[in-house]
């Protein structure tokens, strides 16, 4: 059985404008710098800007617009979307909030060709809080893969899973001219050091590697100035660790999407559990209540009827009662 997308629901592609809306004005382009090419003894260079005849062609992403610009854009979209605007850009990190259940991960994969089409960013990486929803991201690349080649007119594009034991794969990240997809764990690069004494600490990804001519795989990742998509971002970024780790990829900007964001920064959509509800994207949910019988723990009065007459007033009351060793519910009259 195939499973059919559908590219033309509304509230899906309001929030994929919402973040391409962001780049309004940009022009097509990328950065360009060198990468050691395989085999050669070129010194180590941090920023891998070293240009040699025998040098491999990196390629990244590049943002024109100023700060202001993309301020100015921001807060457009925030007025279209009925948002509080950002009185100022403290940094590139943007929110989308988006229920469970609406298709996030599609929205946020489809940004992504979205992003590439219009403005030619290429590389593009997707950080999750755990191996869980990392193969369920991995599992949502792969069956919306024709779908996507579909929509944008067969578009080449790579995805993977970063895997420690495979670091060479961060060279032909940094090196494809076209769009790349890479999938990784948070707690993959949470390691890192300040120390090169305690580098053996440090997850492989910040260490230095023979097979990458002694640079690190971290290095590769930067250059590239990806466009991170941060999926759940409340279980990613909490620490101050992890924060840090972010940042290390030198990241062009950051999406962050969940339905329950602990930190919101520049929110470009909202889509809450009541509007998904209202617009039957979800179902209602229903909590069962328990009643308690015959718990004793607290006394019990309850008044069942009031008369009054020319004899007087009367009242019937219902109440526990202890008797014989025993709690039972009687009524009274007086």
């Amino acid at each position: 059985m195939k499973i059919q997308f559908n590219p033309d629901l509304d509230y899906q592609k309001v929030a994929i404008e919402s973040v391409v809306g962001v780049f309004e004005g940009q022009e097509t382009c990328q950065t360009n710098f060198s990468v050691p090419a395989y085999g050669t003894s070129a010194a180590h260079q941090p920023d891998m800007l070293q240009s040699s005849e025998h040098d491999d062609l990196g390629i990244g992403n590049r943002l024109e617009l100023l700060t202001d610009e993309v301020l100015e854009n921001t807060q457009q979209v925030q007025l279209n979307q009925g948002l509080k605007q950002s009185k100022a850009l403290d940094s590139m990190d943007f929110t989308v909030e988006m229920e469970t259940g609406t298709g996030k991960t599609y929205v946020y994969l489809r940004s992504i060709f979205e992003l590439n089409q219009r403005y030619g960013f290429t590389k593009f990486i997707v950080v999750v809080p755990s191996v869980a929803i990392k193969e369920g991201v991995y599992k949502s690349l792969q069956i919306t893969e024709q779908h996507f080649k579909d929509q944008y007119n067969n578009v080449q594009y790579d995805y993977f899973v970063y895997d420690s034991q495979k670091r060479e794969q961060v060279r032909s990240f940094a090196t494809n001219d076209y769009i790349q997809i890479m999938v990784i764990n948070i707690d993959a690069f949470r390691k890192s050091f300040t120390d090169p004494s305690k580098e053996t600490k440090a997850n492989l990804i910040h260490r230095s590697d023979d097979r990458l001519n002694g640079m690190k795989p971290i290095e590769f990742i930067r250059s590239t100035r990806p466009v991170v998509v941060i999926d759940e971002p409340q279980s990613v970024d909490t620490t101050a660790k992890s924060k840090e780790a972010i940042a290390s990829l030198n990241p062009l900007c950051t999406f962050r999407y969940s339905a329950t964001h602990k930190d919101k920064y520049n929110l470009l959509y909202k889509l809450d559990s009541i509007d998904a509800y209202e617009q039957k994207l979800v179902k209602q949910i229903e909590v069962a209540h328990i009643n308690v019988r015959d718990g004793h723990n607290k006394a019990y009065i309850k008044l069942l009827d009031a008369k009054s007459n020319k004899s007087g007033i009367s009242a019937k009351i219902e109440m526990d009662v202890m008797q014989a060793g025993s709690v039972r519910r009687t009524t009274k009259t007086g």
